[in-house]
């Protein structure tokens, strides 16, 4: 009986010390926004005033706009292409190239960022030589997103078509569907969960990215961590703490909604399918 009681509360102690480890600095961050002293770790009094006066900051303003604009095409981007990729090789073993293939889409995944943007920066700036495009900027910031999340959307896609049993698709090819509808109305719908995290894994992704960005941002292109990363070697200005806090605010939000919705689509699916399942043995 000790044994047991040591045992749990031990589990419960590190586990407990694993989130304080994570979650202690955050809050510390939150709550340093409201503080009224330009000095960190020096509390001198409840006050909103950086929040106040992140309004004026166009600077932090137009990286956060930026930030977001490249999050949302990055997220939707890397789902269709990862879902594509990831289909590709769980539903067709054999194929020319299929292993120089499944390793390009993995590549990202192991290989540093540096060496990502740096050859990304050279690609781009002779396909700019030769035809005029694109422009360092968002395009460039972009397309390099979308190359690092491709790779983690198709990781969590292909985990989730593993786990679909096949006998659905070949269930709606006997009944006459052609492949394009077995994905679109059997295949897509059982996925929705994993295209859900995965377009939320490649939305953060995305908008903290800093090396990518830094190499691939032109002038009056600079996203949020880059204003914040410039700013911080500086010494840490506590406007960034409140964009900060603001940030977490917004991302919490939409984590805890998507996953409210994602929790309501499966107890939805799972009805279809035992009322389905009910009717059939009736």
């Amino acid at each position: 009986m000790n044994a047991q009681w040591l045992q749990r509360w031990f589990g419960r102690g590190w586990l407990s010390m694993g989130y304080l480890f994570l979650y202690l600095p955050i809050m510390v961050l939150i709550v340093f926004s409201f503080n009224s002293s330009r000095q960190d770790m020096i509390w001198s009094g409840f006050s909103t005033r950086w929040y106040v006066e992140l309004l004026s900051d166009t600077e932090i303003i137009g990286g956060f706009w930026l930030s977001i604009r490249i999050a949302l095409m990055t997220a939707f981007a890397s789902v269709i292409l990862g879902t594509f990729a990831a289909f590709v090789l769980n539903r067709y073993q054999r194929f020319y190239g299929r292993t120089l293939f499944s390793g390009m889409v993995s590549a990202p995944l192991v290989m540093p960022e540096v060496i990502i943007g740096l050859s990304l920066l050279l690609m781009l700036v002779s396909v700019q030589k030769l035809f005029g495009f694109p422009e360092r900027g968002l395009t460039t910031i972009w397309l390099g997103h979308t190359l690092l999340g491709m790779a983690y959307a198709a990781v969590v896609v292909q985990s989730r078509l593993q786990e679909m049993s096949k006998s659905l698709e070949e269930a709606a090819m006997d009944l006459g569907c052609k492949p394009h509808q077995v994905f679109f109305l059997v295949t897509l719908p059982n996925i929705t969960q994993a295209l859900g995290s995965a377009w939320l894994l490649t939305f953060t992704l995305s908008l903290d990215d800093v090396v990518l960005s830094a190499f691939l941002s032109g002038p009056g292109s600079s996203t949020m961590p880059i204003v914040i990363f410039s700013r911080a070697r500086l010494g840490l200005d506590p406007r960034v703490n409140a964009v900060a806090a603001l940030t977490i605010l917004v991302v919490s939000i939409g984590v805890v909604a998507s996953s409210l919705y994602m929790a309501r689509a499966e107890r939805l699916r799972q009805k279809q399918i035992s009322a389905a399942f009910k009717a059939d043995t009736e």
